[in-house]
């Protein structure tokens, strides 16, 4: 086994989380589950499974996070963070133990290239593939912004590269999960879009940039500094333009469609009415909390 701990944070994921974790066999010396206090099997599951559980209340997402680097322990020399409905390839398992104990001392992070499912089919075009991330890094050497969406692994120190093989992200749950999901991250996207430019002047979190930086700069770049200044409702409907034609999205078909208007039209729409309904109602929008459905 590498030196290696695996954290995995969950709520009510009895279904994905067997999978999850069966990816992660031999390779991990410690599976580290902090739990939001799910009324399913989560817990249990997990824990014949092999993890090391503990509970937490939600707050959001890079909360949980830091709070299970900070609070379970962790004396390996390599963390990964990985989601419960996201797994390893065999090839990119394989990968890891063959590399991680050879990387030069100078890398303190290891990106993965993200493999989306929408449907039971692999989501190619869009922009969607492969979604950059930085997912295994040293102990101590990174730590998880604090940002209600989309948040990203920072590193303190020292420079990243990037894996080979495809770190798999495939939901089990039903459409109808999915929407309320996404209605519930319009909530954190609207307070964290209020939030976003205050935070970035006191830099406690990462700077959109088009050059100089990775995919996740560029891709934050794209969306404060292009999309967020083009006119609201319009910008829903250029997107989805954008993903679907020039971009390709329409070769990932029937699945493709529903995925590039559910993900790049409709939540981004729901998004910008929730924004208007905020800027002309005075409607307070709450991003904070665990998803209720």
């Amino acid at each position: 086994m590498m030196d290696l701990t695996v954290l995995i944070i969950t709520k009510n994921e009895e279904d994905n989380i067997p999978k999850c974790i069966a990816s992660l066999k031999g390779l991990a010396k410690r599976i580290v589950v902090v739990d939001s206090f799910s009324t399913d099997n989560t817990v249990s599951v997990a824990r014949k499974l092999g993890a090391d559980v503990y509970q937490n209340p939600f707050i959001d997402h890079a909360t949980q996070i830091n709070w299970g680097l900070d609070n379970t322990e962790m004396d390996t020399e390599w963390i990964m963070r990985i989601d419960a409905d996201e797994e390893l390839t065999p090839e990119l398992a394989e990968e890891i133990g063959s590399r991680l104990d050879g990387i030069d001392p100078q890398v303190n992070g290891i990106e993965l290239k993200r493999r989306v499912y929408f449907l039971g089919r692999w989501i190619r075009h869009g922009g969607v593939y492969p979604t950059i991330l930085l997912r295994i890094f040293r102990r101590g050497t990174a730590w998880c912004e604090q940002t209600l969406m989309d948040e990203h692994f920072l590193l303190k120190s020292g420079k990243s590269i990037c894996f080979q093989h495809d770190l798999i992200d495939n939901n089990t749950k039903s459409l109808e999960w999915w929407i309320n999901k996404h209605n519930w991250y319009s909530n954190k996207e609207v307070q964290d879009h209020l939030e976003k430019k205050r935070q970035m002047e006191t830099g406690v979190t990462m700077k959109p940039q088009f050059f100089g930086g990775g995919q996740a700069e560029r891709k934050r770049w794209m969306k404060n500094v292009v999309y967020y200044k083009t006119p609201l409702m319009r910008r829903a409907h250029w997107y989805f333009l954008y993903r679907y034609f020039l971009r390709l999205g329409f070769l990932d078909g029937k699945e493709g469609l529903a995925f590039h208007f559910l993900q790049g039209y409709w939540y981004r729409f729901l998004v910008d009415a929730k924004i208007y309904e905020h800027e002309h109602m005075g409607t307070a929008t709450e991003g904070r909390g665990d998803l209720k459905s």
